[in-house]
């Protein structure tokens, strides 16, 4: 995998909505406003990418402009970094121009940038795993540079403060809190803390014994489950063969896979569909071990729990659950393609490798 530079102080730093507008709407500018102020306190410089604040109903009609400001950013020799605006739920349709296009394709393997975002951002971060570079599962700048509170969220402060070290090994603890998510977004809420609670559950051994190694490679479960289907949109499971999206069978073999519940909160039975459904993709049966995320606001804890063991015992499949990456609050970040280690009795998760490259 190419690894990209990390970020420094200084370095511009692009934000794409890649999927929903919703950053560009009326309603959103003191978010907005609050996350441009969140990176200028870490000594970025953000740059809004031509698209980016065009709003929802424009960016709906137009994924090719949303495709354009993602080349545009790779392409641009300033941007050192790029972070999704948001999640959403089509970003499958700004493939086709993307991966038809070669001068896009080579702009990537040849200036590698870090990435970052999560949700349906899953689709970029398959796409970038195919052209060969390591991206980053985390935090995005809706969800965590715009938090309405008086400060980031201190664990995944701590993760963005990994986008600027180089460090041989990472080991990813469980955060001592969560926090439930928002009901109110709105200007009234700037300054008020999130729910906060103890965590009680920490990192939880479903199944397994000793330290399994492999690959990370997932991402939202949701996600996954629209890609391989036509449930969401009755084109995207066809849109997603056409590039080779998900990777095939034996791609997974060695690896570790990371799954985690979107801000649907997906009811029991059809977190059990998912589940069998990528089983049938044979992702399931080919992996090491698996690390589940925290569900949303602790949601269907026990029953996402309860079925994750059912749908593996066959498989005597390791599983840890209950890791803060995802949709949970707060959130770390999980690099793509990076050799890591879970180890099953400590209840542990190490990357074994830098997140970057320094040469």
């Amino acid at each position: 995998m190419l690894k990209p530079a990390p970020l420094h102080v200084g370095d511009h730093v692009a934000v794409v909505s890649l999927s929903s507008g919703t950053l560009g709407e009326a309603a959103r500018r003191h978010q907005l406003n609050q996350g441009l102020k969140r990176l200028q306190q870490l000594g970025l410089v953000p740059v809004m990418m031509p698209n980016t604040l065009k709003g929802r109903a424009v960016l709906k009609q137009h994924p090719e402009l949303r495709a354009a400001d993602l080349k545009q950013a790779f392409l641009d020799p300033n941007i050192r970094g790029i972070i999704a605006a948001i999640g959403g739920d089509d970003t499958y349709r700004t493939l086709p121009f993307l991966m038809s296009d070669p001068e896009f394709k080579t702009a990537v393997r040849q200036s590698p940038k870090l990435f970052t975002g999560f949700s349906d951002t899953t689709v970029n971060h398959l796409m970038f795993y195919q052209l060969g570079l390591q991206t980053f599962y985390g935090p995005n700048f809706l969800s965590d540079l715009a938090e309405l509170g008086p400060t980031m969220l201190p664990y995944t402060a701590d993760t963005w403060q990994r986008y600027f070290e180089v460090s041989q090994q990472t080991v990813i603890n469980s955060s001592p809190v969560w926090y439930d998510e928002r009901t109110d977004f709105s200007e009234a809420a700037l300054e008020t803390s999130r729910v906060r609670h103890v965590e009680t559950y920490h990192y939880e051994v479903l199944r397994g014994h000793g330290v399994v190694q492999g690959q990370l490679l997932g991402g939202c479960l949701d996600s996954f489950y629209d890609l391989l289907t036509t449930t969401r949109y009755p084109d995207e499971q066809q849109v997603a063969a056409q590039f080779n999206l998900i990777p095939r069978a034996t791609a997974w073999r060695g690896k570790i896979l990371f799954i985690e519940t979107s801000d649907e909160q997906p009811r029991p039975d059809l977190f059990r569909r998912m589940l069998q459904r990528i089983r049938q993709a044979k992702i399931l049966t080919n992996v090491v071990a698996v690390i589940v995320g925290k569900p949303q606001n602790e949601h269907y804890y026990q029953e996402y729990r309860n079925i994750l063991i059912d749908e593996t015992t066959d498989l005597n499949l390791p599983i840890l659950y209950n890791i803060n990456f995802g949709h949970a609050f707060p959130r770390t970040a999980l690099p793509y393609g990076a050799q890591a280690a879970v180890d099953f009795d400590q209840a542990t998760l190490k990357v074994l490798e830098p997140w970057f490259n320094t040469h």
